[in-house]
């Protein structure tokens, strides 16, 4: 396994009822002691040293246990929906872009990996289901692309050893990664009384916090990426509060301070073909408010990563590439890296043209090929849009339609599907809009 380095790294477990535990650490020899309870369940923390191993801890009580092969590093926790659990070898007819090249030059003992199995609980559960596997082809074609590129990158550029422990189910809603407390400020999530009421394995509220992220809490780690929302498109309202309610539960429990959180944006894909109604640009829209709401935390867009027919996107290169880019900045302040994409910050009309400008954005925007984008839409009164030319003069925007002499609201990329064609400094600008229709 990896521990995570240089911390008071929190070891628990049980052992014979009201029994002094002895836990000894070989990277320094020393010797820690905590009392059992009477249930024997017992909780203590060692001290790590900066990035190293392989060590072993040894713990008694009475009878031995030998933990080998440990190392000391970085700890990453990696949850979601299928988009964070879809594997390097994908899913039957779904490929993800790279992934035979990527597998087979994937051996690396100092990247560690463990899935989470599946399990949907009605109450909180102590213990999950998984192992540890150095990164190797046979252990990579299994494990989440995504997190497995986020933490390649952290590996390349970190040079220490890398632990990702991945929770996640696909399909998963929000609400079931939370706990019946947090859901209090949201009456339409229903919470289930018995086990009667779980009507879905993986999207009825608090079913997963309790099978799945109950028992990692604690486990001393560096930070969360995320990647979730599709199911949350039809219930996009609430999903910015939501989210941050959910953060704000899992740094309160895991008692680690404001810990990194970054997440991916939902990629572009048509929504149409599972029948659903809402505009998923909506929901995009929310996570764009998240990651302004949420304390150190950042938003990975994926505006040009999507795919038209499928909602399991192949690129889940640029996913886990632009997770690591924010760690890599924000929270190991690599310097001379970009990692947050602009974003929309005001609109002025003059005559026929609305003038776009964007935080975040010290390099200027550009277009994929060159210096317009295709994506952009305005109004008039009659709020009613129409596509629209727009051309990009140095750091501003500049959008324009013959549909509406006097624009009083614009658009960009906010649909179900779309290639995003708008760039700063490598990253894509997110969809968003002006107006609140």
């Amino acid at each position: 396994m990896v521990m995570q380095r240089e911390a008071d790294a929190n070891l628990w477990g049980t052992a014979k009822p009201s029994a002094t535990v002895t836990i000894t650490t070989s990277w320094d020899n020393k010797t820690y002691s905590v009392k059992a309870g009477k249930d024997g369940k017992w909780k203590t923390a060692v001290r790590t040293p900066k990035a190293g191993g392989p060590y072993d801890i040894t713990l008694s009580d009475g009878e031995k246990t030998k933990l080998s092969n440990v190392l000391i590093g970085e700890v990453w926790i990696c949850s979601g929906q299928s988009n964070m659990e879809m594997p390097m070898k994908g899913f039957k007819n779904q490929p993800v872009e790279n992934a035979v090249e990527d597998i087979l030059h994937s051996a690396d003992k100092e990247l560690r990996l463990f899935t989470v199995k599946r399990n949907s609980r009605f109450t909180p559960v102590d213990t999950v289901s998984g192992k540890w596997n150095e990164a190797n082809p046979a252990s990579v074609r299994e494990f989440s692309a995504t997190a497995y590129y986020f933490g390649r990158e952290l590996r390349r550029m970190l040079d220490v050893p890398v632990g990702l422990i991945v929770a996640s189910w696909g399909g998963s809603a929000c609400e079931a990664w939370m706990t019946a407390d947090w859901l209090k400020a949201f009456p339409d999530a229903k919470i289930p009384a018995s086990e009667d009421d779980i009507k879905s394995k993986n999207r009825t509220p608090t079913v997963l916090y309790n099978g799945m992220l109950h028992p990692l809490i604690g486990y001393t780690m560096r930070g969360v990426i995320w990647y979730q929302g599709e199911d949350n498109v039809p219930r996009y309202k609430t999903y910015a509060d939501m989210m941050a309610a959910m953060v704000h539960g899992w740094r309160a429990e895991w008692g680690q301070g404001d810990f990194p959180f970054y997440f991916c944006q939902i990629a572009p894909y048509d929504y149409k073909i599972i029948n659903y109604t809402v505009n998923s640009a909506l929901l995009r829209e929310q996570q764009s408010k998240a990651e302004l709401m949420i304390p150190n935390a950042g938003m990975a867009v994926l505006l040009d990563a999507g795919l038209e027919y499928g909602i399991h996107p192949r690129k889940k290169n640029l996913a886990g590439l632009r997770l690591a880019l924010l760690a890599l900045d924000k929270t190991y302040g690599i310097e001379g890296i970009t990692s947050e994409s602009p974003y929309f910050r005001d609109v002025t009309f003059q005559n026929d043209t609305a003038i776009v400008r964007f935080n975040r954005a010290d390099m200027w925007v550009y277009g994929r090929n060159g210096l317009k984008s295709k994506y952009f839409e305005v109004a008039g009164e009659d709020r009613v849009f129409h596509p629209a030319e727009a051309w990009i003069e140095r750091s501003k925007v500049y959008v324009r339609s013959e549909a509406v002499p006097h624009p009083v609201a614009v658009r960009y990329a906010f649909k179900d599907w779309v290639n995003g064609d708008l760039y700063c400094d490598g990253l894509p600008v997110s969809s968003f809009r002006t107006d609140n229709w």
